[in-house]
């Protein structure tokens, strides 16, 4: 007679997958490893910290103004966020307010940012989807863009934009000629991307109900910018707690209602259309006046001023070599990032460098989410779903 109590049921096989860190489909340096039961994804593991470049050490022993740089290399897609998001928390700091013409320039070149990082977004998840050609119709557009950011600044990818009170030169002849043009083409190839994709049926197969979060999830994590608001909630920090003169202009805030791949990916899609109404606001209601404030402590003199006057040099020497009495005390701002809320928590001790600096960056917290979000779905939707969370690793890691 069979004791079948004592008969052990064999435990079912599972394989451990290594997805990253150096796979194309991880859009990063970061990995991921995944306990497959076949095809579905049992549970994941992930682990960071790959391309870590100790941003917030490096800040405790550069002055204000250099630290800008650094910052580019956070998001990368979206650079130009990072260094206005950095520059205001000092001006916060100090009590600088920065002129209104300034301030509009500085939401023109944000505004492009965020398009760029949509963009990229965006068109990534096409071509996860197997969709390669709406990813090369629409980085022609990206490509405007870089060309209007080399233009104003020098730089195409990593910008190190604007200054500490305000921007370091007006737009030229050639740059606003470039923006005349991209706001011109761009809805015209934006509409061309949306017809590939949007009402496509195999693109709705693959994303729609893959990679879901709820609203109460998302906030439980802490998920802010368009993986929130794909989840349905409206947060958006330039409408919450408005900066550079945001309350200026008129904006819709897209929201989504399930919180998977094609509700992060719709969102993304109008916020690019409002974006570009608020670009065409500012060009149209620009104000007349300096671009810079009254703080010669910590803007840069123009060169021109450093080669002929005694007191620019002196201001120049001071910046640069950190100085500069800055105030004690500690200030939290934050900005509306390509991928949702980043902030920077600062500390003054009356130093020529920051007692401490702390990024909150958003990529960060979304990635905590990632291996409940692809519980028990296909690897193919796990994919799909890191790329629809626009995880950038420089961010990541910061």
């Amino acid at each position: 007679m069979v004791d079948n109590q004592n008969i052990l049921t064999p435990e079912k096989d599972y394989v451990t997958l290594n997805l990253g860190p150096t796979h194309p489909a991880t859009h990063g340096i970061f990995q991921n490893i995944l306990k497959m039961d076949g095809e579905i994804v049992v549970s994941a593991e992930p682990t960071i910290g790959y391309i870590h470049r100790a941003f917030e050490k490096l800040a405790e022993h550069r002055p204000y103004n250099q630290i800008a740089p650094i910052t580019d290399r956070m998001n990368y897609c979206s650079a130009p966020i990072n260094n206005m998001g950095w520059h205001m928390t000092v001006e916060k700091l100090i009590g600088c307010e920065v002129p209104k013409r300034a301030q509009y320039m500085r939401v023109i070149i944000m505004e492009l940012a965020r398009i760029a990082d949509h963009i990229i977004c965006d068109s990534v998840i096409g071509v996860d989807t197997g969709a390669l050609s709406g990813f090369l119709y629409i980085f022609q557009e990206r490509e405007l863009i870089y060309e209007i950011f080399e233009e104003v600044c020098g730089a195409r990818l990593t910008t190190n934009t604007g200054r500490i009170g305000g921007m370091e030169r007006d737009f030229s002849p050639v740059a606003w000629a470039k923006l005349e043009k991209f706001v011109k083409e761009f809805p015209a190839k934006l509409k061309e991307f949306e017809s590939l994709l949007v009402r496509n049926r195999i693109f709705m197969d693959r994303t729609i109900n893959v990679g879901p979060i709820s609203a109460e999830m998302a906030l439980a994590y802490g998920f802010t910018g368009p993986n929130l608001r794909a989840a349905g909630v409206d947060y958006d920090v330039r409408v919450m707690n408005p900066y550079s003169s945001y309350e200026d202009f008129q904006f819709d805030i897209p929201v989504g209602t399930n919180g998977d791949t094609y509700d992060r990916f719709m969102v993304r899609l109008e916020e690019m259309w409002q974006s570009l109404s608020i670009i065409q606001q500012a060009m149209k209601n620009m104000p007349d006046g300096p671009i810079y404030a009254d703080v010669p402590e910590f803007y840069l003199p123009p060169k021109e001023d450093v080669y002929s006057k005694m007191e620019a040099l002196i201001y120049q020497f001071k910046i640069v070599m950190g100085e500069m009495d800055v105030p004690k005390g500690e200030v939290y701002h934050a900005v509306e990032g390509g991928n949702g809320e980043l902030g920077f928590y600062l500390v003054s001790d009356g130093g020529r460098t920051p007692f401490r600096l702390h990024l909150r960056r958003p990529c960060f917290i979304y990635y905590q989410a990632y291996p409940e979000m692809i519980k028990g779905g296909m690897l193919s939707d796990a994919i799909l779903t890191m790329s629809s969370m626009n995880v950038i690793a420089g961010e990541l890691d910061a």
